[in-house]
């Protein structure tokens, strides 16, 4: 979660964003452009560059049109992320990618608090490639974007506790991938 003094400089850059400040806009694309590259990357599975920064483009036009009506600015991150996912569900339908799901993710465990730590990352980010668009983009949302489920719950649209159900087998899934891919080492 970012720092208080972060969080009231993001809302000026939005207050001037609203303004009609094309240099603040410029800045708000530099802040958020790598993440929201990496999260459509991943949401849709794309290996060409140009393509994921066409839908990026997509992303900022969709806010540039959409940010003076945005009337709390403390949502601007979930706002963005919403965005970001709509435009990556309209390229996977175009692709009509099927669908599949992680097969044997087991059953419930009750301690959900485990994370991953940073030396499996490599890894962890290969396996997402293995999820599908749903579990990745909570995982995303929640470890790399640190959003409360609240947040996440309105980028996804769903409800709070479904997105945790969510959060949960997407753990499980890719624990299930990564001792997968570490009993073929």
């Amino acid at each position: 979660m970012p720092d208080p003094a972060d969080r009231i400089y993001e809302r000026l850059l939005l207050l001037r964003c609203q303004a009609g400040d094309g240099d603040a806009f410029a800045e708000l694309v530099e802040r958020y452009s790598p993440r929201l590259r990496y999260f459509l990357r991943r949401l849709v599975g794309d290996t060409d560059a140009d393509a994921v920064e066409d839908q990026l483009q997509e992303v900022w036009f969709d806010v540039f049109r959409g940010l003076g009506g945005l009337l709390d600015l403390g949502a601007f991150p979930a706002w963005v992320y919403r965005i970001a996912r709509d435009r990556a569900a309209r390229r996977l339908r175009r692709r009509q990618l099927p669908r599949e799901a992680v097969k044997d993710v087991g059953e419930l465990e009750a301690d959900d608090a485990e994370e991953f730590s940073a030396d499996a990352a490599a890894r962890i980010h290969a396996a997402m490639g293995e999820l599908p668009p749903e579990q990745r983009e909570v995982l995303l949302l929640r470890f790399l974007e640190e959003m409360s489920y609240e947040n996440i719950a309105r980028v996804v649209g769903d409800p709070v506790g479904t997105v945790r159900s969510r959060l949960h087998y997407a753990k499980r899934a890719l624990r299930t991938i990564l001792e997968r891919t570490d009993q073929h080492e």
